[in-house]
């Protein structure tokens, strides 16, 4: 039977030595992505900026494209048109307009006007003002934060506080980038691209750990083998593994890209981005920072022998030739 493999097997590519390119790249696309962001800013959608919102049922299925250029026609700035739930089910969102609360109803009546009989009934109609936006950055803030903070806390008690130190490093890394990315194309940052931001969060710290606990395997099982080496092994040895689960991904992500819609294209697109720099930082910065921070291969041997029992002394020194 044919297997397929991508990756070939017992790779011997030099992670650690490639740390003199990986660095400094690395540094440049952090220092890009802090200047561009000061420079340009973030494209802040309605979630954040304020605005109107407006849920209607309508007769019958709803045609959202039509609906989308029908709105779009009225001259409003950004629109969101979007299924809430059921087909007939509409959710609208507009961008909040210059000027007083009278101007704001006002932009309520055109949109009434323009959706003319298509409309049964208005469910809610609300206006997000820009304080609601402001606090709803500052809550976003707070989870990426927080959500790397308890990741930091999380490696430090499961391995040792280099490891803990090494994961934050590749996850600011990849946060710094993804939101550069966005300040760049002027993609709108809202609340699915925060969710997008947690999410790529989550897939590489998932590689991290996965080469991190190859490296403390390897720890185990070669006690006199040169730390950069051993660190390419554990890297080359779950590579494989890191490669496919990236591919098969990113299948799903470019399909999303295409197929879901305007409403979920600019989360795929932040996904495929967290996707392909999220296993750059794995390999490439979480693995050879190791070296720098200087982590105690006696105390994880130490560790290694109160879980296992005392070590065995017959493990060999250097892995197989193949």
């Amino acid at each position: 039977m044919y297997k397929l493999n991508l990756v070939p097997q017992n790779t011997k590519i030099n992670f650690v030595g490639y740390r003199r390119f990986s660095y400094p790249l690395s540094a440049l696309l952090i220092v890009a992505s802090i200047a561009v962001f000061l420079v340009q800013g973030l494209n802040f959608g309605i979630d954040f900026r304020g605005g109107v919102l407006i849920e209607v049922k309508t007769e019958g299925p709803a045609d959202v494209v039509e609906l989308r250029d029908r709105l779009g026609a009225l001259g409003l700035g950004e629109i969101q048109v979007q299924e809430f739930g059921a087909p007939d089910d509409i959710l609208i969102r507009v961008q909040q307009q210059d000027g007083s609360e009278e101007e704001q109803a006002a932009v309520i009546v055109q949109i009434k006007t323009a959706l003319g009989d298509q409309v049964s009934e208005y469910r809610r109609t609300e206006f997000v003002g820009p304080t609601v936006g402001g606090e709803l950055i500052e809550s976003a803030i707070w989870a990426v934060v927080l959500a790397i903070g308890a990741i930091l806390i999380y490696i430090w008690f499961r391995f040792e506080w280099q490891f803990g130190v090494g994961a934050v490093i590749a996850l600011t890394h990849d946060v710094i980038t993804t939101i550069g990315l966005f300040a760049l194309t002027q993609l709108e940052f809202n609340l699915a691209t925060v969710a997008a931001i947690l999410t790529i969060a989550g897939y590489s710290i998932n590689d991290t750990v996965v080469i991190y606990d190859r490296v403390r395997e390897e720890l185990r099982r070669y006690k006199k083998m040169d730390i950069s080496e051993l660190l390419n092994l554990a890297a080359n040895r779950t590579l494989s593994r890191t490669f496919m689960t990236s591919f098969t991904t990113l299948i799903a992500l470019i399909a999303l890209a295409i197929f879901g819609g305007s409403i979920i294209r600019d989360f795929a697109f932040a996904m495929i981005w967290g996707v392909i720099i999220g296993t750059y930082s794995s390999v490439f910065v979480a693995v050879p920072v190791l070296l720098g921070l200087k982590m105690s291969r006696e105390r994880l041997m130490r560790d290694s022998e109160d879980d296992t029992g005392a070590a065995d002394d017959s493990t060999p020194d250097s892995p197989p030739e193949k």
